[in-house]
């Protein structure tokens, strides 16, 4: 993939923020386990509203009755600094949701350690040492420089359903649209700055069932036996090639993620199979177009399948703000960054609705992970090329 130029006239910025240790610290301490609540928008709020901040927090889905697929309840924080009239605005988005750290860390995962040049505990690098580079990055530009604001869910690691996307409806009912935005999500591969994204493929989740007729099993002319119907549909389905890829984006892929019968009796033929399929797929493709296609081969086989599409594919073009961002990271790492689209899906599938977005983060080696670290000199580093950024898109 194309690399992008190195900014011309790039100088180095002096570090006259807030101590981003210090901050990301404050920030892990929360054990937020998506749907986060509470304390650490607390925290992030008593962050930002020194910095002059106006900080609107509220809650989202988890009524009675509702679907437990959609989550909830769910807080959310959008805080906006007003520029002068006119003036560009920039927002910067993430999550202070993580999930649950598991077993066999070295120390409490809620508990931020520094150990040598490493900062650990869960969110270090997804994403709440990114959210603190932010508001590091952020303290020392003059109010009248432009808008920033800041949109943070405490739901991007669940379903997704009450936290961004309500976040968006708030800032457009309030007519708060941002011009660009920027997502700290971890994109950073081997080196912080070699790697950056200005685009993401959709996803489909999809459910399939194949129902037969209970019996026993030395009497299967009495019975229907869906297994091998659901073998022979899968079989189909893994068979599939849905494309070579395109300029931007990697070739869609399918997989098979459960296969489930649930039959506890050796001597019972069941009455029912399922499973459930995964598809990563590119701008060749809609979520919707790939729930017929699969619906359609499950009817072949006697099944259904029901779609849940988490978000469609979608690209930044190349230009203006993609340059900017590449340019920040030049000036600070020596790296050019590659222009990406690989990975998981993030909440910039729905930040991309509202203007152009360009995700950048910390190293994801550790994401997700037992014993998640950053190192201190990337944090650093971070807030530097974030408030190169902010410069930049003031200009």
């Amino acid at each position: 993939m194309d690399h992008f130029a190195i900014r011309s006239g790039a100088h180095r910025l002096s570090s006259l923020s807030p101590n981003v240790i210090d901050l990301a610290e404050r920030l892990i301490a929360c054990a937020s386990v998506t749907p986060a609540r509470g304390s650490v928008f607390d925290t992030l709020e008593g962050m930002l509203q020194p910095l002059g901040f106006a900080v609107h927090r509220f809650i989202a889905g988890g009524e009675a009755g509702a679907d437990e697929e959609e989550g909830g309840p769910v807080e959310n924080l959008f805080a906006i600094r007003q520029g002068p009239p006119g003036s560009r605005h920039l927002a910067f988005a993430g999550h202070v949701d993580v999930v649950p750290p598991g077993d066999g860390w070295t120390s409490d995962a809620f508990a931020p350690e520094r150990r040598g040049n490493l900062l650990y505990g869960r969110g270090a690098v997804d994403m709440k040492g990114a959210i603190a580079a932010m508001v590091a990055a952020v303290a020392d530009i003059p109010a009248n420089a432009g808008t920033l604001s800041f949109i943070i869910t405490g739901d991007e690691e669940g379903p997704a359903v009450h936290g961004t996307r309500a976040l968006i409806d708030l800032m457009r009912a309030r007519g708060e649209v941002p011009d660009l935005c920027l997502v700290g999500e971890p994109t950073s591969v081997t080196r912080l700055g070699d790697m950056m994204k200005i685009g993401r493929r959709g996803s489909v989740n999809i459910f399939l069932e194949v129902a037969g007729t209970q019996g026993h099993v030395a009497y299967p002319h009495l019975a229907d036996n869906p297994a091998p119907r659901l073998v022979a549909l899968l079989a189909e389905l893994d068979a599939l090639e849905l494309d070579q890829g395109t300029n931007w984006f990697q070739p869609s892929n399918l997989e098979i993620t459960d296969i489930a019968i649930g039959n506890p009796a050796h001597n019972v033929i069941p009455g029912a199979a399922r499973a459930r399929i995964s598809i990563r797929f590119n701008d060749l493709h809609t979520g919707a177009e790939l729930g017929r296609r699969v619906t359609e081969i499950a009817a072949r086989h006697g099944g259904t399948a029901r779609p849940i599409i988490s978000g469609e594919p979608f690209l930044t073009p190349p230009g203006d703000f993609s340059r900017m961002v590449a340019g920040a990271i030049t000036a600070e790492t020596g790296l050019v960054p590659e222009a990406s689209t690989s990975g998981g899906t993030s909440d910039a599938r729905f930040l991309k609705a509202l203007c152009p977005v360009i995700e950048f983060g910390l190293l994801n080696a550790t994401m997700h992970k037992r014993d998640e670290a950053v190192a201190i000199e990337d944090l650093e580093a971070l807030v530097r090329i974030y408030r190169r950024i902010v410069h930049a898109a003031f200009e």
